[in-house]
């Protein structure tokens, strides 16, 4: 009896104690897209552009963000070299469908919208491509849980979960695997998988600091964020200069009329 009694009670701590670390890919994922945002942010960024470690072309710009109703819009202004100043970039998050994005380019003085199929498109040159300047819908893609606990760049204890888009066409990934931790929900590294399953891009956080806003409330931000093709050896590496969070910024910002005009 005593035995029995013994094998009950372990039985029962093994119960809750896997319920209580138990988490599927989808509710880690659902958690990463729900995290707390700032309703409003204001930065300057400096984005370097380098072949195998070598500096090309360092870019100065101006990022204006705001959130509401859990929706993000995002303006980027490029403020430095000649080759791209002026060049202003708008994205608008959408619930339920893409988002929708324009840019002006100054060279042909108009704002043209960003079509669904440049999504795989370079984003100003850079590392980056229009559709991971986005965040996709939790629903777009399947995800599984890897590993609770790896280890990756700068940081420890993290989710691995791969996601796999449920229709392929509407990724120019066949798949993505995050690392993910566990208190601030951000993912820290991302390796991106061409359409043939080889390891085409990885995205690595480098840095993120807790940051005060204006209301009161902190916040975690990613400082620095590398976008590397491991394919041809070229990365865009995006360093938030100064930040800003929570001070109220005018509506028109995230215009077009503000694209074309820059005012």
């Amino acid at each position: 009896m005593k035995l029995s009694k013994k094998f009950t009670a372990l039985a029962l701590a093994l119960t809750v104690g896997t319920s209580a670390f138990a988490i599927d890919g989808t509710e880690i994922m659902t958690k990463v897209f729900d995290r707390q945002k700032p309703d409003f942010s204001k930065a300057a960024v400096q984005l370097t552009l380098a072949k195998n470690g070598k500096v090309e072309e360092t870019r100065n710009v101006g990022e204006y963000g705001r959130c509401k109703n859990n929706l993000s819009d995002v303006v980027m202004i490029f403020l430095s070299p000649a080759s791209v100043k002026d060049t202003r970039f708008l994205q608008k998050e959408n619930d339920g469908k893409d988002d929708d994005k324009w840019i002006y380019l100054p060279s042909l003085k108009s704002t043209r919208r960003v079509a669904a199929s440049d999504g795989s498109k370079s984003f100003v040159g850079t590392d980056f491509s229009y559709d991971d300047m986005s965040t996709r819908e939790v629903a777009d893609d399947t995800h599984e849980l890897i590993k609770e606990s790896e280890d990756k760049g700068n940081f420890k204890d993290l989710y691995v979960v791969k996601s796999t888009p449920k229709d392929p066409k509407s990724s120019q990934y066949q798949y993505r695997i995050s690392y993910i931790t566990k208190d601030a929900w951000i993912p820290t590294y991302i390796e991106l998988y061409d359409k043939k399953g080889k390891l085409m891009k990885v995205n690595e956080i480098k840095r993120i600091d807790k940051m005060p806003g204006a209301n009161g409330r902190v916040y975690n931000v990613p400082m620095e964020n590398v976008m590397t093709n491991v394919q041809t050896g070229h990365s865009s590496t995006i360093k938030m200069v100064n930040v800003e969070l929570d001070k109220p910024l005018s509506d028109r910002y995230f215009t077009t009329d503000f694209l074309s005009s820059g005012k």
